[in-house]
């Protein structure tokens, strides 16, 4: 169903891409604003309600990372990144950054669209279907229909990709959820692509349970396989497996 009412920014100084990723948009029924700088972009997305920014890298003045960076530290709604820039670095700093998604150019319009409906359909609150659902693992409590996590000093500050990864891990807790079930069930991609964006985003969550006093091993490496959340918090000594070596 077409539904006009999806508003996305598009940022990027090629008129060609703009033209054809914009027609591309259009094309599904979702309304697209155009802008070809870092600082007008910024100012538009902060005065105008939108559900998507696509953002380029290669942008003038300020680049595509310092304007996601401006974006993630006064809203939620996703970024994807569009680049030429297709090295791992290039990606993983723009996860970093906060960024939802990356698409290295050239690009079919196919997998555009398809990630640009699954970044609109799980950013919506509460889309994890099955009525409302609250439970507690290893101390923390995590509400569905609320859209919260909280721990033993309060409320743990997570983006929305962030909880959708941590939900899916503590609805399987104990069992290890495989890099690709996370890509389909937190992003809602139903194909494969690169897992290094789950390991990326697991390093921050594991970051935000550090920072509300657990022991960041509660989600935990499988060497070969994905990630366990623990039952029962670790001890002290148990140290997370890098990603790298997973």
């Amino acid at each position: 169903m077409i539904d006009q009412s999806v508003r996305i920014l598009l940022v990027d100084d090629e008129q060609s891409i703009t033209d054809f990723v914009g027609f591309a948009l259009r094309k599904e029924g979702y309304t697209v604003d155009v802008v070809d700088n870092g600082e007008a972009a910024l100012a538009k997305a902060l005065s105008n309600p939108y559900d998507l920014f696509i953002l380029d890298i290669m942008l003038p003045g300020m680049d595509g990372y310092e304007l996601c960076r401006r974006l993630r530290s006064k809203t939620l709604v996703p970024v994807l990144f569009l680049s030429a820039r297709d090295t791992e670095l290039d990606k993983v700093v723009g996860l970093e950054l906060g960024a939802d998604d990356y698409l290295a150019k050239p690009f079919g319009v196919r997998e555009l669209i398809a990630r640009v409906r699954a970044l609109l359909r799980r950013s919506a609150i509460g889309d994890f279907g099955g009525g409302h659902r609250s439970f507690c693992v290893s101390g923390i409590t995590l509400d569905e229909d609320a859209h919260t996590a909280t721990g033993i000093h309060g409320s743990i500050d997570l983006t929305p990709r962030e909880f959708e990864l941590l939900a899916c891990l503590m609805r399987s807790a104990g069992k290890v959820v495989s890099r690709e079930s996370l890509l389909h069930d937190a992003w809602g991609w139903e194909y494969l692509t690169e897992t290094k964006t789950v390991d990326t985003h697991i390093k921050r969550l594991r970051d935000k349970i550090q920072g509300a006093g657990y022991n960041p091993a509660l989600v935990e490496t499988v060497r070969g396989y994905g990630y366990r959340f623990r039952t029962s918090e670790p001890s002290e000594d148990i140290q997370t497996t890098e990603d790298s070596q997973a």
